[in-house]
């Protein structure tokens, strides 16, 4: 007898053993539906009709409190939502519709709480944003602090009642197209002030700014994107000289066009034409790979560059090169600089400025040369203007961004 009750418990640990195993499993497996997830990156694959959602596999936690989320893609209407969620949360809910959810909507910047109408809490976001979401270690018990973030700063906080352990990342999507990038193990710490003031700084090293804007080091097209007159032009305060002959921009989000272009013009430069196209310009274009050179023909030059690329222009000085004036350029005659002349340009059929076709502005000859991620792709004598090349950078289509430095090398 007692060697059968001994076998009886024996069976019984066995089972007990298999079932906390199956819960386990259950509790670290993701949950998704009319999503499909490709590494890090999760797409929506519904009708539009339906929500798609996604829940992690473990909850945040005190060493693990944060996560972030990179649209890659609004889709038709940009219904991604980010937030926090019971474990067997219902996957045709959007989260934060439901109770002991929220979430940070990206098409309203709403907050939403448990409840299907959301309150007003932060901008709205869009392609290239990222969204983040964590919990503070300073909550009371009980209480649980959760804040949002949206490229890197703070958008606001709210206090739920729950603990972090009984809270998932998740993400919502409602729309055809919608495609972000996960980060599970993103880490969270909020920009210093002194850092803030170091990145302001650098819109001082911009002379020229049209239809973009600058935030620290990175540039955004803020044009309408619309036709061939709706470039953004940035150029830089001072020209290249031998001291400071090269600069880069690396291309952190490519817009709808990857539209754009990377080169050297003179300091009257139109203020609406993409560097290469007129007269006193040189540029490598991103979308095609082309080297447009005084002309609104490019020629083929190296290969196309697009998102996470980084492109570079720079010039190769005489021995005996010097500059009159040094780097003082901001003291220069600008009447002593010829007013812009432009070639004729098929892009430009209906513009009523353009202008008889003519070679660059003479002057001595200088190599410039471009690379793409560290190689140089080409090279090309030109003549150096009146008053020498400023760093010039183009872009034309909605959402292109691009990351600056202007003196990556010197020498």
């Amino acid at each position: 007898m007692d060697d059968i009750n001994l076998h009886y418990r024996f069976l019984n640990w066995r089972r007990r053993i298999r079932e906390i195993r199956e819960v386990r499993a259950v509790r670290y497996r993701e949950r998704l539906k009319r999503m499909l997830r490709d590494g890090d990156v999760l797409r929506y694959h519904g009708n539009s009709d339906e929500v798609g959602c996604f829940v992690a596999a473990r909850p945040l936690s005190r060493r693990n409190r944060y996560f972030e989320v990179t649209i890659i893609d609004t889709g038709v209407r940009g219904m991604i939502a980010v937030g926090l969620v019971p474990q067997l949360y219902k996957l045709d809910h959007q989260p934060g519709w439901l109770p002991h959810s929220v979430a940070f909507h990206a098409d309203d910047g709403k907050l939403y709480n448990g409840n299907t109408v959301g309150q007003q809490f932060g901008p709205k976001c869009c392609r290239g944003d990222r969204i983040g979401c964590g919990v503070s270690l300073d909550s009371d018990d009980g209480q649980l602090t959760v804040f949002f973030t949206k490229n890197g700063k703070e958008v606001g906080s709210v206090d739920i009642p729950a603990s972090p352990d009984a809270l998932f990342p998740a993400v919502g999507m409602h729309s055809l197209g919608e495609e972000v990038l996960l980060d599970l193990n993103a880490e969270w710490g909020p920009e210093e002030d002194d850092g803030q003031m170091i990145v302001d700084s650098h819109e001082e090293d911009w002379g020229r700014l049209h239809d973009i804007k600058v935030t620290g080091t990175l540039l955004e097209y803020v044009g309408k994107g619309k036709s061939i007159v709706d470039v953004g032009l940035a150029q830089a305060r001072r020209p290249l000289n031998t001291r400071f002959h090269y600069y880069e921009l690396e291309i952190t989000d490519a817009g709808e066009k990857c539209y754009i272009a990377l080169g050297l013009a003179r300091r009257d430069y139109p203020k609406n034409r993409h560097p290469g196209w007129s007269r006193g310009s040189i540029a490598y274009h991103a979308d095609d790979g082309k080297l447009f050179q005084g002309s609104g023909v490019g020629d083929a030059f190296g290969p196309r560059c697009f998102e996470g690329d980084i492109m570079g222009c720079g010039i190769m000085f005489p021995r005996d090169y010097s500059l009159d004036g040094g780097d003082d350029v901001d003291d220069w005659d600008l009447d002593v600089i010829p007013k812009p002349s432009e070639v004729q340009n098929d892009l430009y059929a209906n513009n009523e400025d353009e202008e008889d076709e003519g070679e660059d502005l003479e002057g001595r000859k200088v190599t410039v040369f471009f690379t793409r991620n560290g190689k140089v792709v080409g090279r090309r004598d030109v003549a150096l203007p009146v008053g020498g090349w400023y760093p010039t950078i183009g872009m034309m289509s909605t959402g292109e961004k691009v990351r600056v430095d202007l003196h990556p090398l010197s020498g």
